[in-house]
């Protein structure tokens, strides 16, 4: 009994088993590395739609103004001369408040600028019956001025002129800065409320893209997996020598 060395053709049969093995290992790795790259195309194609997302904010129709109630507000507590023209303007902060409270339950997307709006408007109530007292002193300030006039005390009249013009500029003083505060926290509203918005499409248009690519590559990697399994099976059914008795 003798074995004979390996016939030319099972020679033959192996290397092109193997040959066939290597292609296909190759194929389910080009299959692989597509994935990789349809994954980063897909982060790339996210990116891109989030930077278009953030121009049709730009370019979007403004928002609700609801910065423009407490702005309103303050103006009217300015131009009040009397103590009814004062309480007016509380009482115009005062409905506001309720309508924007209402606005808040309704529109969830703006609750920072409807908060800050609030915030500003229940400083106004505030504000507006501190003026109401301002303005009755000063009246009683006038009413002794004028006695002091009658009275022929005019150094005393004249003191309670400059004091009286000295308390009307100091509250015109504060009563500009009431508007500048209420435009730097509308300005601060508007930013945060921009951007949340901004970070909230960026989040959908990011999940939307890794969802889809992780799916891609899952399905790459199936593909590989079975295509090796395949040359696998083909490489051990095979025949690899010749034995003969």
């Amino acid at each position: 009994m003798g074995i004979q060395p390996v016939s030319a053709v099972g020679r033959e049969d192996q290397d092109q088993t193997e040959g066939r093995y290597n292609d296909l290992l190759a194929q389910s790795l080009r299959k692989q590395e597509e994935s990789r790259t349809t994954l980063t195309e897909m982060i790339r194609d996210a990116k891109e739609k989030s930077d278009a997302q953030r121009e049709k904010f730009k370019l979007a129709k403004a928002a609700p103004r609801y910065g423009d109630a407490p702005l309103e507000a303050y103006a009217r507590l300015n131009r009040a001369k009397t103590q009814g023209q004062a309480s007016a303007a509380g009482g115009y902060a005062r409905r506001r408040i309720a309508q924007l409270e209402a606005a808040q339950r309704s529109d969830p997307d703006h609750a920072d600028q409807i908060k800050a709006a609030i915030s500003q408007l229940k400083k106004a109530v505030t504000r507006a019956g501190k003026k109401k007292l301002e303005i009755s002193r000063e009246e009683l300030a006038r009413a002794r001025q004028k006695r002091m006039v009658r009275e022929r005390r005019r150094r005393e009249a004249q003191r309670i002129k400059q004091e009286l013009r000295k308390s009307q500029a100091m509250r015109a003083i504060r009563e500009s800065g009431y508007l500048r505060e209420t435009e730097i926290s509308n300005r601060q509203a508007d930013q945060l409320t921009a951007t949340k918005m901004e970070l909230k499409a960026q989040a959908e248009q990011l999940g939307a893209a890794v969802h889809a690519s992780v799916d891609t590559a899952l399905q790459g990697y199936s593909a590989g997996a079975q295509l090796a399994a395949a040359d696998t099976d083909a490489a051990v059914a095979a025949p690899q020598v010749n034995v003969q008795a």
